[in-house]
């Protein structure tokens, strides 16, 4: 079984030990199985009964309560309720807003409605498979527009990367209720499950506009599955720091990015729709459409905790539906965008349909993928047209490292799907004898096992191997230093060694004490440019990882 190690990531903690248990064995690419012949809830499409493809049209019952002003103390909107949701609402002073299935929440789009859950206070919003939650535009049936209302925005104490470890989120919010960020990766903003977003993303400010679901340092303990986003005029999903996890995420014929993820984002989400529609993309000036968007900040610093979210089992279906021939709006760019310093990665997915597959976009970012902590395996790009898997601007070096990790590629997305291309009724799950089925006995092994909140992801047969013992290894590639982070379940002595490619040890300090998130600083001033090997060892065990050099 195949080990991945991702150079630098955070640490495990107590809360991220729990999504130990997140990975769920595939044997497929893609967000679904092979067809079962079957359609609707007792089918293997898991988008049937609480997904909808055609929310326009969609005659929503009148309104019977309005809500306009904040939340402040623990409030229920019962089944059965139709809220009329004016102005920016926050759900803040540690108060917790329940929301019972089969409650709409229509958006005003005259006074800019927004909900907010301020850092501190929770959202239970649990729908279910037959009667999920729906937030919507206000406006008629046949009359609604991206960008009607503004969004759902989530907020916690997670950690992120911004300068203080506090910000305000982006989109013209309160700067005090819209502040995020904090020291508790574990944080709990509560439940967002079975919950439909349409017709979100109001412009309050140019080029940041409120996108369909918007986390900001939301913690691990929180719970997101099921939530489709559509129609939004800015991003469907977008990740700003924090550890969340999420799975069965749906992003449909939304403007800009559809999973976007900044500021030192760490969390995992497994089982993916993305649908674009050709028409509809980003026509802002500093701006292109991609399907991921990734970065570790507005510049690409080196700047704590790195932004290393890990994806698996995403299907992304692009503008092109099919054919390099069809027009499609000229502002679509790439399916993947990974850049300014990201350490994100990608496995077992389809990516389809778009002008460009991969752009792994910058020095930084490159160095991340050829030092194996920007991961990219066992994907599988389609209908790109030749040549155009990867970014034309591609060095050598990511071409050879795209395709010695496993990653297909086809000309064509024929017989890869059943019904792809049908907006209101399609059916993403995988054909009969797929090319993207039991591809490699490395994917059939799904070696994804453990939270990207840990340096190692392990098979999930192997995970008590990493869970006692780990480091992480930052900034890397470094010039005169770099800091070894160290998580101990029980304290104990270490001898860390420094090796170079001959094996040579040129550096060594022994029998360290060293405790749970003991940060050890290591001088490499007199180290040359190149890869290293950094080994450290309880005499028990020894993990290595590689370090690069670079001044």
């Amino acid at each position: 079984m195949k080990k991945i190690y991702l150079s630098v990531l955070s640490l495990i903690t107590a809360g991220s030990i729990y999504s130990q248990a997140f990975w769920t064995p595939t044997s497929y690419k893609g967000a679904f199985p092979v067809t079962d012949g079957q359609t609707g809830i007792n089918s293997n499409d898991w988008t049937a009964g609480w997904c909808n493809w055609d929310p326009q049209n969609v005659n929503y019952p009148n309104t019977n309560i309005t809500v306009s002003s904040d939340i402040t103390t623990n409030t229920t909107w019962a089944s059965g309720s139709v809220v009329l949701l004016q102005n920016k609402v926050y759900v803040t002073n540690g108060a917790t807003l329940t929301i019972e299935p089969g409650v709409i929440i229509r958006g005003d789009q005259a006074t800019g409605a927004t909900l907010i859950i301020s850092r501190g206070s929770k959202i239970n919003a649990q729908g279910t498979l037959t009667n999920p939650i729906v937030f919507t535009s206000n406006q008629a049936s046949g009359s609604r527009n991206l960008g009607d209302w503004g969004g759902v925005v989530i907020l916690g104490n997670a950690r992120n990367n911004q300068p203080g470890g506090v910000a305000v989120i982006e989109g013209g919010l309160d700067p005090i209720k819209a502040e995020f960020g904090g020291t508790d990766d574990n944080d709990n903003s509560g439940v967002f499950s079975f919950v439909r977003i349409e017709f979100a993303g109001i412009p309050f400010q140019v080029d940041k506009e409120i996108n369909g679901l918007t986390m900001g340092s939301v913690g691990s303990a929180t719970k997101i599955d099921h939530v489709q986003c559509s129609f939004i005029n800015d991003d469907a999903f977008e990740w700003f720091g924090g550890t969340v996890n999420a799975k069965y995420l749906v992003a449909f014929r939304s403007l800009d990015d559809d999973f976007d993820t900044d500021f030192g984002y760490r969390g995992n989400v497994q089982f993916g729709l993305i649908v674009r529609d050709p028409n509809i993309a980003d026509q802002s000036a500093s701006s292109t459409s991609e399907g991921f968007e990734s970065d570790n900040d507005a510049t690409g610093t080196n700047a704590t905790p790195y932004t290393a979210p890990v994806f698996s089992n995403i299907t992304l279906i692009g503008p092109y539906r099919g054919s390099t021939g069809n027009a499609i709006d000229p502002k679509f760019r790439r399916a993947l965008r990974l850049r300014r310093n990201t350490y994100t990665s990608v496995f077992n997915s389809i990516f389809t349909d778009f002008p460009t597959g991969l752009h792994i976009d910058g020095s930084a970012a490159i160095a991340n993928a050829l030092t194996d902590s920007l991961r990219f395996e066992n994907n599988l790009l389609a209908g790109m047209g030749a040549g155009k898997n990867l970014d034309a601007s591609s060095p050598t070096t990511i071409r050879n490292w795209f395709n010695t990790n496993n990653n297909d590629t086809l000309v064509s997305t024929s017989g890869l799907f059943v019904n792809p291309y049908d907006f209101t009724n399609g059916d993403y799950r995988l054909a009969i004898n797929s090319l993207a089925i039991n591809t490699t006995p490395d994917f059939l092994d799904s070696f994804i096992g453990l939270t990207s909140n840990c340096n190692t992801i392990i098979g999930i047969n192997e995970i008590s191997d990493n869970i006692s013992f780990n480091f992480n290894l930052y900034p890397n590639p470094a010039q005169n230093v770099t800091n070894i982070e160290v998580f101990m379940i029980e304290n104990n002595q270490i001898d860390i060694e420094i090796l170079d490619l001959t094996g040579k040890i040129v550096y060594s300090k022994l029998n360290i004490e060293s405790t749970n998130n003991n940060l050890i600083e290591i001088n490499t001033d007199e180290l040359i440019n190149g890869m290293y090997f950094v080994k450290l060892s309880t005499g028990v065990k020894t993990i290595t990882k590689k370090l690069i050099i670079n001044k």
